[in-house]
């Protein structure tokens, strides 16, 4: 990918996890959001620079599991890619789900099961089939559906301004019943899931040119344009639809295009939605098919996800990821789409913390190894402590059943672990074979 694509890939993934149907999980809390936006925005930017900062130093393909193996030991690093895995393929059968609730705005009987349930499935396998395609293409579908997603989106996010209500969103300040700052935080860690797909162009770096240059600048720029666009419209929103209704609603930027320009906007933003929401499928399925096709390759995961095709695209793992997100939308059924979308998100959102708490630790080693200068090193453990620091925040204030879940999934790769030793060992045998073979050859 060029830096075009590479920046597109990042802002095209964290847009498309949550613009379109997160201000319904935000609504939940209430206008007070604002504040866990702000706090979002300044850890996803710890997290960005993290990430930028390891993909200059270190550009290799798996991302935050190869960092956290490499910085913390092989069980580290099988537990991270396991969750990371698990996380982001959960999270993208939430971001089918948002897909399949645009699409009811044109078939009305996609709002409801069992339509929402097979148009979720079909989403998924249709987005299956163009990852299968290649790397090369997945970053052009991005850059098209990104771009023709941000015309309702910066449309709402400008215009809409002259009808916002100061009297509903101070209506919807707090809903949550609790203090302000639980509420805040509370906001705070849903608001991770808007800014999961920073790491993008770290994962996918040996796919992208000029990695120690492109893949700093494209994850600065893709989190740039996401905070403004997320913050902006987040908080137009809550001042254009009422909090009741917010909090029940299938395609919430839609319903606000219609408030604003009418009946055929809801049908405009509808079909712009639907393709952003696809295209960012599309390159989450990407990220999930090179993390565990890195670990595949390192004898840290099942080798059916490392088995590539003549054109190097990991096609078993991507079918059997659609099975299982299809086993995920079968197993998560609610009356209605938000409910279902707030399900899965509050659960990847925890489990995909340990990745970032660990690769926000691992910058520290890679930069003492690398013997970077004493300025830049200061700079890194600063930069690690405000990341670590909002990984632990949005822990604290996730639901607390969740987070159970989420930790029991954890530990589950313990007993799992033993299995996969022998297999590592193998992989670290054959790669230190190739690197003496490559070194007498020469």
């Amino acid at each position: 990918m060029s830096l075009l694509g590479a920046t597109m890939l990042v802002a095209g993934n964290i847009i498309g996890t949550g613009i379109f149907l997160l201000p319904v999980t935000m609504a939940t809390v209430g206008s007070v959001s604002i504040y866990g936006w702000v706090i979002a925005t300044l850890g996803a930017g710890a997290l960005g620079l993290v990430f930028a900062k390891l993909g200059e130093l270190k550009p290799v393909l798996g991302g935050p599991y190869v960092y956290a193996k490499d910085a913390l030991g092989p069980y580290i690093g099988f537990q991270t890619n396991a969750v990371y895995w698990l996380a982001n393929w959960m999270g993208n059968v939430a971001i089918a789900v948002s897909t399949t609730g645009y699409l009811a705005a044109f078939i009305p009987w996609m709002g409801h099961r069992p339509g929402s349930t097979v148009g979720t499935i079909g989403v998924i396998w249709l987005l299956t089939v163009v990852n299968m395609i290649g790397p090369k293409f997945v970053g052009r579908f991005e850059t098209w559906t990104l771009s023709l997603a941000l015309i309702p989106i910066l449309g709402i996010a400008t215009v809409g301004w002259f009808w916002f209500e100061p009297s509903l969103f101070k209506e919807a300040w707090n809903v949550t019943g609790k203090s302000d700052f639980h509420a805040a935080s509370r906001a705070a860690s849903i608001a991770l899931w808007a800014f999961m797909g920073i790491e993008s162009a770290a994962v996918s770096a040996t796919n992208i040119e000029n990695p120690r240059r492109n893949v700093p600048i494209a994850t600065l720029a893709g989190l740039a344009l996401s905070a403004v666009v997320y913050v902006s419209c987040s908080t137009v929103i809550m001042g254009l639809i009422p909090n009741a209704e917010l909090q029940q609603s299938h395609a919430p930027f839609a319903e606000a295009g219609a408030r604003i320009f009418g009946g055929v906007a809801l049908l405009a933003v509808a079909i712009c939605a639907v393709a952003k929401t696809a295209g960012a499928l599309g390159g989450w399925m990407l990220v999930v098919a090179e993390s565990s096709q890195a670990a595949a390759q390192d004898g840290m995961f099942p080798k059916i996800f490392g088995h590539v095709d003549r054109r190097g695209v990991p096609v078993r793992g991507l079918i059997l990821v659609s099975v299982l997100m299809t086993a995920v939308v079968l197993l998560t059924l609610q009356p209605n789409l938000s409910n279902q979308f707030d399900a899965i998100v509050n659960l990847a959102v925890i489990l995909v913390v340990l990745p970032y708490l660990y690769s926000a630790v691992a910058l520290w080693q890679v930069c003492y190894q690398q013997k970077v200068p004493a300025k830049t090193m200061r700079a890194a453990i600063v930069i690690g402590l405000a990341a670590a620091t909002y990984c632990l925040w949005a822990i604290y204030g996730a639901d607390s059943e969740t987070t159970r879940g989420a930790m029991i999934l954890v530990l589950v790769t313990v007993p799992i672990f033993p299995f996969f030793i022998r297999s590592m060992r193998a992989a670290t045998e054959r790669k230190a074979a190739e690197l003496a073979g490559s070194a007498v050859a020469q």
